[in-house]
């Protein structure tokens, strides 16, 4: 997965500070956005970042809790706007310490789902080499929206991933809780789901969270390592691999496709909530 990495061409998109204010919902219509254009060949492969402040996004699965207005309630007396993505996964927590990076290729040969996370996996390690050898990928039971391709120090979950394809594009997204307390994210999820199941037997298995397994970089690593330093991290070594790295925002005609996208992600997530 490194030769992807290193011998292309990058369009970078820094959303780590301007993103942060707005719905995460208008980050999943520029990832569709992107996977378009990169896909149909409009845009070159991009590497995007982004960061939100305090919101929680749901799984449709998360939706069907069988006590969800509960569960809603609980998120948002807690100061998370709650937010539902039209994908899998379940939730997960998105504030100011945790940094995320969209990954958007398109897909020139055949890619398997594991390879595309395969080079997420190595693009972190590149990002930190001083704990590479320690980052392990695989399922941390108790953990929030736990996956076969959870990153881990000692047992303990730092970055989930997860990945989208649309018109030949391909988006592969990880949130790194860089900042803070990772176990605090857990309990919030915890309690969650304890509101919204309130007991009751389901169909679907719900992840029974222990805080205990869940961590930040900054915990893990000892040090105080922020967002924008992993940002910054990211930017160099981009720059590093082939010395055509360009950083390029959304143009005009872009926007106009970025709308159509955001139009659509907007009213899927309104008629879930109203379900």
């Amino acid at each position: 997965m490194n030769e992807i990495l290193e011998q292309t061409i990058w369009r970078f998109i820094d959303q780590s500070i301007s993103a942060n204010k707005r719905s995460p919902l208008e980050s999943f219509a520029m990832d569709d956005t992107l996977c378009h254009l990169v896909g149909q060949q409009m845009a070159n492969a991009t590497i995007r970042t982004w960061v939100h402040h305090d919101s929680v996004v749901l799984g449709i699965q998360d939706h069907r809790l069988p006590h969800i207005e509960e569960g809603m309630e609980t998120l948002m007396n807690s100061g998370y706007a709650p937010i539902v993505r039209n994908s899998g996964g379940l939730a997960v927590v998105l504030d100011a310490g945790v940094l995320n990076i969209s990954i958007v290729i398109r897909e020139d040969k055949p890619l398997s789902i594991n390879g595309a996370f395969e080079m997420m996996v190595a693009l972190i390690r590149q990002i930190f080499p001083e704990i590479a050898t320690k980052i392990e990928a695989y399922e941390i039971v108790g953990s929030y929206c736990p996956g076969s391709y959870d990153l881990s120090i000692d047992g303990k979950k730092f970055a989930g991933i997860s990945q989208r394809r649309m018109k030949n594009g391909i988006a592969v997204q990880i949130y790194l809780c860089v900042e803070g307390s990772g176990s605090e994210r857990a309990k919030l999820i915890a309690k969650f789901y304890e509101d919204g199941l309130q007991g009751e037997e389901t169909k679907f298995q719900y992840p029974a969270i222990k805080p205990d397994v869940m961590a930040s970089l900054q915990e893990l690593s000892g040090r105080n390592i922020t967002v924008h330093e992993v940002n910054e991290c990211l930017r160099n070594l981009l720059a590093q691999w082939n010395g055509q790295l360009y950083e390029l925002p959304l143009q005009q005609d872009e926007m106009e496709l970025y709308g159509y996208y955001l139009q659509r992600v907007l009213k899927r997530n309104e008629s879930m909530l109203k379900k």
